[in-house]
């Protein structure tokens, strides 16, 4: 039986236990996607918290596809001395570090990346704040180069792994969602054909950092948003995807159009809302070889060690709860194993927007008052 503080490997990385830190918009790079010493210092934090594979924010292949102020970017070379700096930190503390390479299509705006967005299709829906531009199959094959080329970067800078953000309504999700694709060529129409874009993707990356590089994705098990993505069809894309060697398939749900089926949900604590995404999981977890990495919600050991005792994923990743606890592997590894401390207001996130960078405000609000809540 899979055990939360075991080690593992994927695909020859060591993963010293199964607590990945999801990706998460931190807000902590420059306005061209440069990383700072703010941000290496919060990675820091992480890995000498413990947590297995820690999974960068989402780090844009083109300034066209930034979706947040003080995002990272890995659109250029201009920007290696940081990131090896950036590696190095976290392997200096003894973790592992992967990148997860992202475009936000539609799902932008120009006056956060300074143009039209784009998208597979010029749709006006309620995921996007304004029309996006039309991708033509020439910027398409455009855009696969440079997943490609943030990939061999990435390793190059000492990353461990790539994951592709296939999910959330960003511009992968968008291919593949009924809802946000209307093309009638090659990559609309049909399950195959939004899926093409993924796989090109994929195909690219693989061939640009070799077999025995990671690449994982984070792929919704559905969009929750009626004519969005659905399981049926997030289902066929997670199989294809295995069937070429992906080397694992992080499962969330939702788009921020979602409602209260977002990615992110108010009000989740232990034995509230907890794993809100695993049945999507189990139902991918079924169908492939691939390790299954499950996102949610998961506040509490007692739920985390279920999922693996009844092998409904083989990993568990949590994103709020660290930027409240960047020591919570370490706290639950060394026998404290009460519930992470998050609440889930989603008030980490309105530091980024206004001082340039995330935290618990919670957190703060009690050490400013000498207390702590930790």
């Amino acid at each position: 039986m899979a055990k939360l503080f075991e080690e593992t490997r994927i695909n020859g990385m060591i993963l010293k236990n199964r607590l990945i830190r999801s990706a998460t918009w931190e807000g902590m790079c420059e306005p061209d996607g440069r990383p700072t010493p703010k941000l290496m210092e919060c990675y820091a934090d992480l890995a000498r918290g413990g947590v297995g594979l820690l999974i960068s924010g989402c780090t844009f292949v083109r300034m066209d596809g930034k979706g947040f102020p003080g995002q990272m970017g890995i659109q250029t070379e201009a920007f290696s001395a940081e990131m090896k700096v950036l590696t190095a930190t976290v392997h200096d503390q003894g973790g592992s570090i992967c990148m997860q390479l992202h475009h936000a299509g539609g799902q932008t705006s120009a006056g956060t990346m300074g143009s039209q967005p784009v998208a597979p299709s010029a749709v006006a829906v309620a995921q996007f704040a304004e029309t996006p531009a039309e991708l033509s199959v020439e910027d398409i094959a455009a855009l696969v180069e440079l997943f490609s080329a943030g990939a061999k970067r990435a390793r190059g800078y000492g990353f461990d792994a790539v994951q592709l953000h296939a999910a959330h309504g960003y511009l992968i999700n968008q291919f593949l969602s009924p809802l946000t694709n209307r093309r009638s060529d090659i990559y609309g129409g049909s399950v195959e054909n939004r899926c093409r874009f993924l796989m090109e993707i994929y195909r690219g990356i693989r061939g640009a950092v070799g077999k025995d590089f990671p690449v994982l994705v984070k792929l919704n098990g559905a969009d929750n948003l009626d004519g969005g993505l659905g399981a049926a069809d997030a289902l066929h894309a997670a199989m294809a995807l295995d069937k070429e060697g992906i080397d694992a398939i992080e499962v969330s749900a939702g788009t921020p159009a979602s409602g209260d089926l977002s990615p992110v949900r108010p009000g989740s604590v232990a034995g509230k809302q907890e794993a809100f995404n695993l049945s999507h999981a189990g139902v991918i977890k079924k169908s492939v070889s691939c390790p299954v990495m499950t996102v949610g919600g998961i506040r509490s050991t007692e739920v985390a060690e279920e999922i693996l005792r009844k092998d409904e994923a083989d990993y568990i990743s949590l994103s709020r709860p660290f930027i409240r606890e960047p020591g919570l592997a370490k706290r639950w590894q060394s026998g404290d194993r009460a519930p992470a401390t998050c609440i889930s207001c989603n008030g980490c996130f309105k530091p980024a927007l206004k001082e340039g960078g995330i935290y618990c405000v919670l957190e703060k609000l009690a050490q400013e008052k000498g207390e702590s809540l930790t």
